[in-house]
């Protein structure tokens, strides 16, 4: 039996006298009544009929075909109008003009399950509901629904024919699949409601499809009528569940399928879109659903060959449709209906019901107070950055490891890795690869056939097979091909190595492997967007987890429900500013400044990096490597760090020989060179030395004496050639006299202390150099290079770059006209660090923004990176304490701090906590554990002269820094 339609507003009148219920709720329910009773009365038999089409139409049709649809509009009076393809504005436009000659405000519908971007272009696409099935929290698949909303909403679109209830139990359906939220009923039903929740927040009215259920089935319903054999037990646990709990949560509409259904329906392929059974007796009476009920579109092989033009819509309508979408023909629709009508086959009760429920969806929709829609900035408000932010957080939820032997994922121990990618598929997996590389060098392998393959991929100990297919629709190919699935099977029994497969596909695409026993892990990414794969290849590298589970059977090794959760090991990842609480647009003031200082000539190029909780959200890179160069800086280009060698490789090794008690800080330098016993730096401790605070000079200028009185280079010290007694390469052509290096400790340790207490010094890193060498019996460069570097998976950081680099790929420093007369690029700036073969304990090393910011970050977490403990938490917060900031000396234990006054080496908007350095060659970088941010910048002010003091003047670096901290969103 149907409820009388007004009984609710009885029940609310009831509750407001109660006080169980909102005066204001009861208000608007008085309204929504009163303006539905009012339009209806004043509607002809014509206009009323009008109200039950929805017609389509294509903003990129024709002037001719869209005036068509507006003399419709203005003459017949239809109820609502969906947009197919074409471009926003155009469509914003005609909704504009057709609203205008409409005597009601049409109901505009759109298909719009993943976005404005399955109709229009210029639009944004969100991940398909099958990617959104395998999320874990729905709160994130509401955000989906909501942003989607907000779209539509905005471009005068009223319902959203979404989402889809399909429960997708056939992987060979060809129409639905990815469009399904999975095979699981409960599943599908969740993620049904959360998407609902969200659309309808954004004031946009949902439609659950395609009723009684379009999943298990193989026909395409657009070329002919699908059969669903299932039983009515069969439908009401799988098939209905999804719509039965969606309409618990406040479905706007439903949209009737046409399919075959011979349980509910006993006419032998009577579409369920004119069976009355199902859409009265299944639909309304027994699911007791009183919201809109609009049929799929009627012109649909399924059901349009099913009746002559007009009978279709007229038996749709009898069926106890409500709204009759895309109708062949409107006009003879329309007076098919309207003689059904004067013959008494249709009762004015039964047309009035259908209205008037038309109407309260109008009202719902807020075409009670209808504006039109507003032209101004809707390309921007279409595709604004908060789009990205959601996107990221739904395919980060959902990404997959489906399989996991030996925990290969998240990659650890990087530092005896060796790892190939091998491309497979029809589409780009270059935003893959290129992620993968920044985590650690990754190989791409290419061969014709799988014995080239197998010759290739002998050297490597792990490979990364990434199937990457055309993500431009859902419904575009998945499978592997023949060859494919062969070498996927050979290039995994390699006994050299791991495999990982990396799927940016449709989980169906693994039903066609044979088997998983030989592949180690697998990774499904459900699409090939540029996100997906970045976050893959994070998922990869442990810099975000995964929970995703597989929404539907994969295959039989890999169920439905099956996920390996994998934890994040701290590694950084990239992103977008506003996903971490930051502005894009305030951030922009970063690229004014660096542009500023490159026109002021204060560098040629830099690079410079932000990262925040974790996620690198700016990494930008600018200029040239020289003024005269035609080659532009990249993200790969490497910068001579300078005196960020002190924090980046001496002091680690410190901090670790202070772990190991190898060494303390109230050791002096006698312990460490007892050598020096007898001079005055015997008793400077190594916390005075770290401090800057014991009184050492600032730097001593040891080339000096291996120049001839004409300031060259002496035949007494140097040689063209490297040689036994010539050892120490300074610059090309020119080595420095092995005996010199006893000459440098000897200078030093004639030295004087001086009368200031607080003096920045490189003096006592030549110390540090020598105990440490000294201690462990290898080459400084080589000892941090095994302990950190390596195990980091750090590639382009490293002591004289061009043991392992292109010259190309290193960023000269000068012009030099006064020690080496070449062009510095290459070897080490620093004329006391190049005269030691290049490894100072104060400079010579080299590196990238990206890598300079993973050693930060490893600080800010407090000595772990990766997996991997570097140094227990309380050895960082040891050394990043200020022990002489009551003698006015805001140095930590080797890092420097913030300013205790006015001026410093900040912008003066960091925490205290924070620490960081600066370098001659114009290079700098700075870590706040408060703000959890992390900033490089690199740069060679020195070009073509160390002279160039711009730089230093004018503080941008510390401007810079200004901005960052403005950018941050309270």
């Amino acid at each position: 039996m149907r409820i009388n339609r007004y009984f609710p507003f009885f029940i609310l009148f009831c509750l407001q006298a109660m006080g169980q219920i909102n005066p204001l709720v009861v208000k608007d329910s008085i309204a929504q009544m009163a303006w539905v009773e009012n339009q209806y009365a004043n509607m002809s038999l014509q206009e009323k009929v009008g109200q039950l089409f929805m017609v389509s139409v294509a903003s990129n049709q024709s002037k001719t075909a869209t005036d068509r649809i507006k003399d419709l509009v203005k003459e017949q009076g239809i109820g609502g109008v969906i947009f197919l393809v074409g471009g926003p504005v155009q469509q914003a436009q005609l909704t504009n003009e057709y609203q205008s000659v409409s005597k009601i405000p049409l109901l505009i519908g759109s298909d719009a399950e993943w976005g404005m971007a399955m109709r229009l272009d210029s639009t944004y696409a969100f991940p398909w509901n099958m990617t959104l099935g395998a999320i874990q929290d729905s709160t994130i698949v509401e955000k989906v629904g909501y942003q989607i909303g907000k779209h539509a909403k905005r471009l005068g679109v009223h319902i959203n024919f979404a989402p889809d209830l399909d429960v997708n139990n056939n992987p060979k359906n060809p129409i639905i699949g990815n469009r399904s939220f999975g095979e699981d009923p409960k599943n599908v039903a969740q993620k049904g409601r959360a998407f609902v929740r969200g659309m309808e927040k954004a004031g946009v009215l949902s439609s659950g499809k395609h009723f009684p259920g379009h999943g298990d089935t193989a026909t395409d319903s657009h070329k002919s009528l699908p059969i669903i054999n299932s039983s009515v037990e069969q439908l009401d646990t799988i098939e209905l569940y999804p719509f039965k709990k969606v309409m618990e949560s406040g479905l706007s509409s439903t949209m009737v399928a046409h399919l075959d259904v011979p349980s509910l329906e006993p006419r032998e392929g009577h579409p369920s879109t004119l069976s009355k059974n199902i859409v009265t007796g299944v639909l309304q009476n027994q699911l007791g659903f009183e919201g809109l009920v609009i049929t799929d579109a009627l012109n649909m092989k399924a059901v349009s060959e099913f009746a002559p033009e007009g009978k279709v819509e007229l038996e749709a309508f009898l069926a106890g449709n409500d709204m009759l979408l895309m109708p062949e023909n409107v006009l003879k629709a329309k007076e098919t209906i309207v003689d059904a009508y004067n013959k008494g086959t249709i009762t004015e009760e039964r047309l009035a019901e259908s209205v008037k429920k038309i109407l309260m969806a109008k009202y719902k929709a807020g075409l009670y107070n209808y504006q039109p829609v507003d032209l101004q900035n809707l390309y921007e408000d279409l595709n604004g950055i908060e789009n990205d932010v959601i996107y990221e957080e739904a395919i980060e939820g959902a990404i997959t490891v489906a399989k996991n032997n030996f925990t290969l994922m998240p990659i650890k121990k990087l530092d005896n890795k060796k790892v190939a990618y091998v491309h497979f598929g029809d589409d780009s997996g270059a935003p893959f690869l290129k992620t993968l590389n920044k985590y650690y060098k990754v190989t791409h392998i290419q061969a014709k056939d799988i014995a080239q393959y197998k010759k290739e991929l002998a050297n490597f100990n792990l490979v990364i097979i990434g199937f990457h297919k055309d993500n431009s629709s859902p419904w575009k190919g998945y499978r592997f091909s023949k060859n494919e699935l062969f070498w996927l099977e050979e290039i995994s029994r390699l006994r050299t190595s791991n495999t990982i497969l990396a799927l940016f596909a449709r989980p169906y695409a693994l039903l066609d492997v044979l088997n998983f026993d030989t592949v180690d892990g697998v990774v499904v990414g459900y699409q090939n967007s540029e996100i997906a794969q970045e976050k893959v290849a994070e998922v990869i590298f442990g810099a975000i987890g995964a929970t995703g589970k597989l929404p539907v059977s994969a295959h039989d090794e890999l169920p439905e429900g099956t996920g390996v959760d994998v934890k994040p090991i701290q590694r950084l990842g990239y992103s977008i500013p506003e996903r971490v609480g930051m502005s894009s647009g305030m951030l922009a003031e970063v690229d004014t400044l660096v542009q500023h200082g490159m026109d002021s000539l204060m560098f040629p190029g830099a690079q410079v990096l932000i990262a925040r909780r974790g996620k690198v959200i700016y990494n930008k890179n600018f200029g040239k490597p020289t003024y005269q160069s035609k080659e532009d800086i990249k993200e790969e280009s490497i910068y001579d760090l300078a005196s960020l060698t002190k924090i980046l490789s001496t002091l680690p090794m410190i901090m670790k020989m202070e772990e190991e008690s190898k060494i303390a800080l109230n050791d002096t330098f006698k312990d460490l060179i007892p050598e020096y016993a007898d001079t005055d730096l015997k008793d400077v401790s190594v916390l005075k030395a770290l401090s800057h605070y014991g009184r050492l000079p600032s730097w001593i200028a040891f080339y000096l004496d291996t120049l001839t009185k004409d300031r060259k280079p002496s035949s007494e010290f140097y040689r063209k050639n490297p040689s036994e007694a010539f050892p120490y390469k300074v610059a090309e052509h020119l080595y420095l006299t092995r005996t010199f290096k006893d000459s440098i400790y000897n200078r030093i340790g004639r030295q004087s202390l001086k009368s200031n207490r607080y003096r920045y010094s490189d003096v006592g890193y030549y110390v540090f150099k020598e105990y440490i060498e000294s201690t462990y019996s290898r080459p400084i460069n080589e000892l941090v290079d095994e302990f950190l570097y390596k195990p980091m998976g750090l590639q382009r950081t490293t002591f004289n770059p061009l043991n392992k680099f292109s010259e190309e790929e290193i960023v000269p420093t000068e012009e030099d006209d006064y020690f080496r007369y070449q062009t510095v690029q290459g070897y080490v700036h620093d004329m006391g660090a190049a005269m030691q073969g290049g490894v100072g304990g104060h400079a010579g090393l080299f590196s990238t923004a990206n890598e300079v910011a993973k050693i930060m970050q490893m600080y800010l977490q407090g000595g772990y990176y990766g997996g991997e403990r570097f140094f227990n938490a309380r050895t960082v917060k040891r050394f990043n304490t200020c022990y002489f900031c009551n003698k006015n000396v805001r140095r930590g234990v080797g890092f420097d701090k913030p300013q205790l006054e006015e001026k410093g080496p900040t912008c003066g908007c960091v925490s205290r906590n924070s620490f960081g350095h600066s370098g001659f060659t114009g290079t700098y970088t700075w870590a706040d554990p408060d703000a959890e941010i992390v900033y490089v910048f690199l740069s060679n002010r020195t070009y073509p002269s160390a002279t160039n003091t711009l730089l230093i003047k004018s503080g941008l670096r510390t401007r810079i820094q200004q901005a960052i901290y403005d950018s941050i969103i309270n």
